[in-house]
């Protein structure tokens, strides 16, 4: 089966990753690469082999069925509506947006435009996350209560007013919206629908940005389960995930420092179970199968567009984990109350209501 043919949109570091997933890919490829800066852009396509193009051109190239989104969040909607009033299914990095009303009509675009929408939420996709949902779905640890996760870094330590993460408009909450996003997206995918969080938040980067780079948010889902996400932007790098049932717990933890070699990340890999009533010297070590989650996800956006079918990725799965970001901003600004998903998403529809075609019924009109 050919493979899809797809435009890359950035050609920053995780453009870099993308187009290194994609060509050991047999169901996607890129034809083409899009960037701002043209020597940016040549040295780019000279060392991934992908031809330069034009977004307008790409837009009109019938052989395209697809772009791949890597620019900067406050990018998305105007790039994603565009490509999607031209007929082009569209994959999205993570967060979809970078507002919570951008968002709710990045996911409109599916059905005014009939593309597919899928946002690259790729931590639900580690070998680490997938044995865990497995076994909590085989009933492995008894009753959840309780999931966390935490995902943190030192970017916050090299920030300057250049970068767009520096500013809340680029980057709201910093590393909440940034890297703390995979999270919310992991707690969804073990435990099910979020329904609400309280957060406190600080700044303790001497780099001086807008952006808050330490967060601490508890989590309550739909169906009574605890959970929290802790994110720092002036940390060593952390990825880890515990889920905790009535039988047993499960832990993973990975080295963060591969994360943008997802073919390593099982190197060095921690992924246990511990029983009830049993001491860390009877953890029973579990295998992590190594994996490529970057290719993962971009076969999983390949195959919705020639299958039909629905991707795990989907722009509303994307919603939930953005609404779940400026729930916990909301919940930081205001003395950590607990906001409920539902009041960030029904503000924002109102908010694309009052506004008109400016968001809704726009996506046509390149």
């Amino acid at each position: 089966m050919a493979r899809m043919r797809a435009a890359l949109i950035g050609v920053g570091s995780w453009g870099r990753v993308l187009a290194n997933a994609a060509a050991q890919s047999s169901k996607i490829r890129f034809a083409y690469c899009v960037g701002r800066n043209p020597e940016r852009l040549a040295a780019f396509s000279r060392a991934t082999d992908i031809a330069i193009g034009k977004f307008d051109t790409v837009l009109t190239d019938t052989t395209i069925d697809a772009v791949v989104l890597a620019v900067p969040n406050e990018l998305h909607f105007d790039f994603a509506r565009r490509a999607a009033g031209a007929g082009k299914h569209v994959y999205i990095e993570k967060p979809i947006a970078n507002t919570m009303a951008d968002a709710l009509a990045i996911a409109g675009l599916e059905e005014e435009c009939g593309a597919r929408i899928v946002v690259g939420h790729c931590a639900r996709l580690l070998a680490g996350v997938r044995a865990i949902e497995a076994a909590v779905g085989a009933g492995k640890l008894g009753k959840v209560s309780q999931i966390e996760g935490n995902f943190s870094n030192g970017r916050g330590l090299r920030l300057t007013p250049q970068d767009w993460r520096w500013h809340s408009k680029g980057a709201p909450g910093g590393s909440l919206s940034q890297i703390g996003v995979h999270q919310f997206d992991v707690l969804r995918y073990l435990g099910g629908d979020i329904a609400a969080v309280s957060a406190s938040a600080a700044r303790h980067s001497p780099a001086g940005a807008e952006v808050e780079d330490q967060w601490f948010v508890t989590v309550q889902f739909a169906d009574g389960k605890l959970g929290s996400v802790v994110s720092s932007w002036t940390s060593p790098g952390t990825f880890n995930v515990r889920a905790t049932g009535s039988d047993a717990l499960m832990f993973y933890d990975i080295d963060e420092t591969h994360w943008a070699n997802a073919e390593r990340l099982h190197e060095n890999a921690t992924l246990y179970i511990q029983g009830r009533g049993k001491g860390p010297s009877e953890r029973q070590a579990q295998p992590v199968r190594p994996g490529n989650m970057y290719r993962d996800e971009l076969e999983m956006f390949a195959d919705s567009v020639t299958g039909g079918g629905d991707c795990e990725l989907s722009a509303h799965n994307g919603c939930q984990a953005v609404a779940a970001v400026f729930a916990a901003l909301k919940s930081a600004h205001e003395g950590s109350r607990t906001v409920r998903l539902n009041e960030i998403i029904d503000s924002a529809r109102a908010q694309l209501t009052d506004a008109g075609d400016y968001r809704r019924g726009a996506a046509g009109r390149p």
